[in-house]
């Protein structure tokens, strides 16, 4: 029996979203749309739906607007049907619809992420732990200390224990073989770089050594190294090291996918500052594309650097690329439509809105309140008496004039415009009284923006 599905939405939504689940033509599930008496969705409350919505109820799922304040889990007890929010915008429902639930987990991950403390001589033990919490935060699950040649690091004993203790796992970054053994005499979990030569520092240790090729790019002397390793009983992880754009890139990558080819078991760590830091490019695509790469070739552990300010948020972002990238392969399915979290600076369906739909809530607009939209052709300012399109805020100066605003209605719509104007010029999806959503590029405001909404201006002029 297909399922039944019940859609609760407002007067002026309700058109709309019959328009939509018509357009999808043959499904696998019967519907109806239910306008439960408001004529804005998102105004619906608890008490409105138990009220309007007649007991008991002929659907298997109830599906509300996304921004209704409604809660889901206390109508579903009192309804005795699944209570469930939906998209925010109508012309998101197809895609909500048709979606896999086990895919909207984003939960997992096999990627273990080394977030590096670059110059972490300089600081000392307070500032190395409000450090390395910050990173942990954004998703590292182990802290690298890097050593600087020719600084001396007396406290690094002291920080190994310090970031310990607070239940940090810990690595150092050393080329000083002397730093190498103080840290793993110091409990590190981890040291990086050893190389064949080097290889002797870890017998013995409990902690766990990365190497990397001698001479670099040598991937026979990494084997050789491993082979090693493994007659002594040293785990290890191998490094084959990832090179920048025109010095070497290209072949490094074949080195990671040979030495995946000849060791298929093995425990790899590829490091991505090489491009995140030296590309002139966002860093969220780059991350992207190195973190798919890990997925393919089974590359567990990847070290991150974030100095440059251009990849302030590099440790988010390798987070956020791990999830996506396990639930792709997971589900045997391309890395899209699961998250927007790396979209950072375009929008996969920024305008949900077109010139009809704009229109049609023009019309049925009755009051002085404005509403601003933004389409594919441009910005949308109107209320019951006015309406203006434009692409530049400051475009819509001449049009509002005589509008009798206020200095807080200026003030709100002058910020509300400029950022519809960003929105448009970037294809960012646009919401009013919302901030613009850049994905992990830029954290969400820690509370609720407070909703702006003033008297409305007297109407001078239609």
């Amino acid at each position: 029996m297909a399922e039944r599905l019940l859609f609760l939405t407002g007067h002026l939504a309700a058109p709309r979203l019959r328009r939509t689940l018509e357009s999808l033509g043959p499904v696998d599930f019967s519907w109806e749309v239910v306008d439960v008496g408001v004529k804005v969705a998102a105004l619906m409350t608890d008490a409105i739906v138990r009220r309007r919505l007649p007991a008991p109820l002929a659907a298997d799922r109830v599906i509300f607007p996304g921004r209704a304040a409604l809660d889901a889990e206390a109508l579903s007890r009192h309804f005795g049907v699944p209570f469930e929010r939906g998209p925010d915008e109508i012309a998101d429902l197809p895609f909500f619809l048709t979606r896999r639930p086990a895919s909207l987990d984003l939960s997992g991950y096999d990627i273990r992420i080394f977030a590096e403390i670059v110059d972490a001589a300089r600081l000392d033990e307070a500032a190395l732990l409000a450090r390395a919490k910050a990173l942990a935060g954004e998703g590292a699950d182990v802290i690298d200390l890097g050593c600087t040649p020719g600084l001396p690091f007396p406290h690094l004993e002291r920080a190994i224990g310090r970031l310990k203790a607070e239940g940090l796992a810990v690595s150092v970054d050393s080329g000083d073989g002397t730093e190498l053994a103080r840290a793993i005499a110091a409990g590190a979990d981890f040291v990086l770089s050893l190389t064949p030569s080097t290889l002797a520092l870890a017998r013995g240790a409990r902690t766990v050594p990365i190497l990397v090729p001698e001479p670099p790019g040598d991937l026979e002397s990494l084997l050789a190294a491993f082979e090693t390793a493994r007659r002594e009983g040293i785990a290890v992880i191998l490094d084959p090291v990832l090179e920048p754009i025109h010095f070497g890139l290209t072949a490094s990558l074949l080195r990671y996918a040979e030495l995946r080819r000849r060791l298929p078991e093995a425990e790899i760590l590829m490091g991505t500052g090489n491009l995140t830091e030296l590309t002139d490019a966002d860093s969220a695509g780059v991350t992207a594309l190195l973190l798919g790469i890990c997925s393919e070739l089974g590359i567990r552990q990847v070290l991150t650097v974030q100095v440059s300010p251009h990849t302030r948020r590099t440790v988010a972002e390798h987070d956020a690329a791990r999830r996506l990238m396990f639930a792709a392969r997971r589900d045997g399915a391309l890395p899209r439509l699961y998250t927007e979290a790396l979209l950072q600076v375009h929008d996969r369906r920024p305008f949900p809105l077109g010139e009809a739909e704009i229109a049609e809530a023009r019309a049925a607009v009755r009051d002085a309140n404005f509403r601003i939209h933004v389409t594919e052709s441009g910005i949308h300012l109107f209320n019951a008496a006015l309406a203006l399109t434009g692409r530049e805020a400051l475009g819509f100066w001449e049009g509002l004039a005589g509008a009798g605003l206020d200095a807080a209605h200026a003030f709100y719509l002058g910020q509300e415009l400029a950022k519809a104007e960003l929105a448009w010029r970037l294809g960012k999806r646009y919401v009013q009284d919302e901030p613009l959503d850049f994905g992990v590029a830029a954290p969400a405001p820690r509370a609720p923006r407070r909703h702006f909404a003033p008297a409305g201006p007297t109407l001078r002029r239609t």
